[in-house]
């Protein structure tokens, strides 16, 4: 898997195509992260390997769309988990993917403010 947190030539093209509104897409995808890893953590509560996948899956779109590889790596590795229904695998990449997720809001964060000067 990569090491790479952000694919700078997605996060360049986001910003050409959203001009203006390129910080409210990054705020917008923190959020929405947000709430996806409450879904992950209800499906693996309830034991439940079809929603997870299906949460993990959805995440993994997201996180392609916005450059975070390496997140949305780990989430392809919890989608392919929650498939075979290997739930014991779940806790620790659900705690990778929060650990990667904090690493890729500090970076948007920062992006965010680069693109305001």
């Amino acid at each position: 898997m990569s090491d790479i947190h952000l694919d700078d030539a997605v996060l360049a093209a986001l910003q050409d195509v959203m001009e203006d509104e390129y910080p409210t897409l990054l705020d917008t995808f923190v959020v929405d992260s947000e709430e996806r890893l409450r879904m992950l953590h209800q499906a693996l509560d309830e034991g439940n390997a079809q929603e997870l996948r299906l949460a993990a899956h959805s995440f993994k779109g997201s996180c392609s769309n916005m450059g975070a590889v390496l997140l949305a790596g780990l989430c392809k590795e919890l989608e392919d988990a929650g498939r075979r229904e290997a739930l014991e695998l779940a806790p620790a990449l659900i705690e990778q993917i929060e650990r990667e997720f904090a690493i890729v809001r500090i970076l948007f964060k920062s992006e965010r403010q680069r693109y305001r000067v």
